[in-house]
C-alpha cells in the first residue's frame, strides 16, 4: 500500500467514500430518533448522555476512516473489500442504537464498532508493509493502539449499567483520542487539505440533512392535520436554520487554514461538537413538532430549547473552529458569537422560538455579508500604491518651479550631462515613478 501525494492536484472524494458516508446516515438518523423519543418522554438527561456516547462512536469511526483514506486510499481490491467490511460494521452499530437508549445495552453497538476497528487495523498493517522508518512505526502504532483498545471496548459492552460503565467509557474515549497523538510522534502521515475539507463538508451536509427531514415532516403534518398556524412556523424556522448553517459553515475556504499538524488535530477533534450539534438540530425540530401536536408531554420552553441550544452550539463551534480565521476585523469576529447568544435568547419566545431562531441565523448571514462587502468596497476606494507614488512625484516636480516649466535645465559647461525632458509616469513593469507631461 503506497501513500498518496498530499499535494495531488484535483483530489476529490471517491464513490466508495460517498457510499461509506451514505451508510452513516442510518446511524445518525437512529441516534437522532432515539434522542427525540427520550426527550419527548421527559428523560432529557438520559437521552442527551446516550446520544453523546453513541454519536462519539459514529463520529470517531468515520473520522478514522477519513484520515486514513486521505493518506493511503489506493482504491485497489483489498482496500475496497476491507472498506465494505467497515460499512457492514456501521450498519450493525446502527441496529444497536435502540437497545442502547432503552436498556443501556451497548453490546450490539460495541460489536459493530469492533468490526469497523478490526477492519481499520488491517488497513494500517497493510500501510506499514509499504513503509520504512518513521512512517512504518507510525502505522504500526496506529494498528497496535486500535487493537489494544478493542479489548477495553469489549469489556465495556459486558459491564452492567451504572457509574462504573460510564467511568470506563470516559477512559476509553480519552485513550482513543490519544492514539493518533502518540502514533504521529514518530512521523506524520500525509494528508490532503482540500480532500479533508471536502470530506468534513460532506459529513456536515449529512447531519444537516436531518434538519431538512424534520422541516419536511412539519409541513406534511400541517397539511394532514390542518394545523398550519402551529407547524408552519417550525417548518419555516427549520429551513432558515439549515440554510444559514450551510452558509456559515461553507463560506470560508477552510483548506487554506489546515496546514500544520497541531491545527489539523484541533480542527478535526473539535468537529465532534459541530457535527453533534448539527444532527441534534434535526432531533430538536422533531421534538418541537411532537410538542405542538400533543405527542410529547413537555413544556413549550423545553421544546424550544431542544432547537435553540444545538443551533447556538453549531453557530458558536463553527466560528470557533474555522470561521474566525477569515474575519480580519472585530466587527466581523463578533457577529457569530452574538448570533449564538441571540439564538439562545429566542428560547423565551415559546411557540415562536424556532422561527425567531431561524430569523436570527439568517440575519447574521446578511449582516456578515454586508460587513464583508463594505470592507471590500472600502479597500478598493483607497489609493493604490502606484497612484500614491505618482501623486508624490507629481507634487515634487511641481514644487521645482511653481507655475513654470517642470523641467530643470542643466547649465552649460557644468560638466553634468544634459538630460532630455523625461515624462513623469509610473513604469509598472519596473516599479519606478513615471508620468507623461501635461
Amino acid at each position: 500500500m503506497v501513500r498518496r501525494d498530499p499535494a495531488e492536484a484535483h483530489r476529490a472524494a471517491t464513490p466508495l467514500e460517498l457510499l461509506f458516508d451514505l451508510c452513516f446516515v442510518v446511524a445518525v438518523a437512529q441516534a437522532g430518533g432515539r434522542l427525540v423519543h427520550a426527550v419527548a418522554q421527559g428523560h432529557a438527561g438520559h437521552g442527551v448522555v446516550g446520544y453523546a456516547m453513541i454519536f462519539f462512536a459514529i463520529w470517531w469511526a468515520w473520522m478514522n476512516f477519513t484520515w486514513f483514506a486521505t493518506a493511503y486510499d489506493t482504491d485497489d481490491v483489498p482496500y475496497r473489500l476491507v472498506t465494505l467490511v467497515q460499512i457492514a460494521g456501521v450498519l450493525v452499530l446502527a441496529a444497536g442504537v435502540p437497545r442502547a437508549f432503552e436498556h443501556s445495552d451497548y453490546s450490539i453497538i460495541v460489536a459493530g464498532y469492533v468490526v469497523m476497528r478490526l477492519a481499520l487495523t488491517t488497513q494500517w498493517l497493510r500501510a506499514a508493509g509499504g513503509e520504512r522508518g518513521g512512517p512504518r512505526t507510525t502505522a504500526l502504532r496506529y494498528a497496535g493502539g486500535i487493537a489494544l483498545l478493542l479489548v477495553g471496548w469489549v469489556a465495556f459492552g459486558l459491564l452492567p449499567r451504572g457509574g462504573v460503565q460510564m467511568s470506563v467509557f470516559v477512559l476509553l474515549v480519552a485513550a482513543e483520542l490519544a492514539v493518533p497523538v502518540v502514533a504521529e510522534r514518530s512521523g506524520t502521515t500525509p494528508w490532503h487539505p482540500r480532500h479533508i475539507a471536502e470530506r468534513y463538508g460532506l459529513f456536515a451536509l449529512i447531519v444537516l440533512g436531518e434538519t431538512v427531514v424534520a422541516a419536511t415532516v412539519a409541513v406534511q403534518r400541517a397539511l394532514d392535520k390542518g394545523s398550519f398556524a402551529d407547524l408552519l412556523p417550525i417548518a419555516a424556522g427549520g429551513l432558515l436554520i439549515v440554510f444559514a448553517a450551510y452558509w456559515i459553515y461553507f463560506i470560508v475556504p477552510i483548506h487554506e487554514h489546515l496546514r500544520g499538524g497541531e491545527t489539523a488535530f484541533l480542527w478535526g477533534y473539535g468537529h465532534y461538537l459541530v457535527f453533534c450539534s448539527a444532527a441534534a438540530i434535526g432531533a430538536g425540530l422533531h421534538i418541537a413538532i411532537e410538542q405542538v401536536t400533543g405527542e410529547a408531554p413537555i413544556s413549550t420552553l423545553s421544546a424550544a430549547a431542544a432547537v435553540t441550544v444545538p443551533t447556538a452550539g453549531f453557530v458558536f463551534f463553527t466560528w470557533l473552529l474555522h470561521a474566525r480565521h477569515y474575519k480580519p476585523s472585530l466587527r466581523q469576529q463578533v457577529v457569530l458569537p452574538m448570533t449564538a447568544a441571540a439564538i439562545l435568547a429566542c428560547t423565551l419566545a415559546g411557540r415562536w422560538a424556532v422561527l425567531c431562531a431561524g430569523g436570527v441565523a439568517a440575519a447574521s448571514v446578511a449582516v456578515s455579508l454586508t460587513i464583508r462587502h463594505r470592507s471590500h468596497v472600502s479597500s478598493r476606494t483607497e489609493d493604490p500604491p502606484h497612484r500614491s507614488a505618482r501623486a508624490v512625484e507629481g507634487r515634487r516636480l511641481r514644487a521645482v518651479r511653481p507655475g513654470g516649466d517642470r523641467r530643470r535645465p542643466v547649465p552649460a559647461g557644468s560638466g553634468a550631462p544634459e538630460h532630455p525632458t523625461v515624462p513623469v509616469a509610473t513604469c509598472l513593469a519596473c516599479g519606478s515613478v513615471a508620468s507623461t507631461d501635461e
